[in-house]
């Protein structure tokens, strides 16, 4: 997570331009190429007010001009005062196995950057194993984590130079905790890690 505020202005077109640039740092190398945007609606004073909308991407470029203009003229017509949330940028980043082939997952890094009055905020979030030392069973997987964890690392190395701001690692879940610009190794017990395949 990085707290922007010394970087660039709040804001829906702030926080556009803020993603654009951190999605080239993460296109290049291959972690997010975006394919759709998505955005819940709140209202000031009242909360969010329950509708989300999603946006192609197709053709379209996140530093295009119209994009801020496009967003807003989606809001729900019942809401005429209604703002938008977190921008949750979608789409698809490669992953390496242990032999080195290339895989496409939808998901692989999720980018997501806040508007709020108070301050621009961003945060990228990972939801696979590839990135540990361990899989999600607990089988060490040296081979997997070494083609891609290095991959991570670099572009958060790079988000890290780019925002002028080192990222605060989030709240630990289930399946880890940041740590640096990787993963926390966990508890290991006759070299295996926590079997965390209960709640998939």
């Amino acid at each position: 997570m990085w707290d922007l505020e010394e970087f660039a202005p709040p804001g829906l077109e702030s926080a556009l331009a803020t993603a654009a640039r951190m999605v080239e740092v993460l296109r290049g190398q291959e972690l997010l190429e975006p394919g759709s945007l998505k955005w819940s609606w709140f209202v000031f004073g009242v909360g969010g007010i329950g509708v989300n909308t999603e946006l192609s991407l197709l053709g379209r470029a996140l530093d295009d001009e119209d994009l801020s203009g496009h967003i807003l003229r989606c809001r729900p017509e019942g809401f005429p005062d209604a703002e938008v949330g977190d921008i949750f940028v979608s789409g698809t980043g490669v992953w390496l196995d242990a032999r080195g082939q290339r895989h496409k997952e939808h998901g692989l890094v999720e980018l997501s950057v806040s508007p709020d009055a108070i301050g621009l905020s961003a945060e990228v979030a990972v939801y696979h194993d590839i990135w540990g030392d361990f899989d999600f069973s607990g089988r060490p997987h040296p081979e997997v984590k070494e083609r891609n964890a290095p991959r991570l690392a670099a572009a958060l190395q790079a988000l890290d130079s780019m925002l002028a701001v080192p990222a605060e690692p989030g709240e630990q879940t289930y399946f880890g905790r940041a740590e640096g610009h990787g993963l926390q190794v966990p508890d290991v017990i006759d070299g295996l890690g926590p079997d965390l395949t209960d709640l998939m």
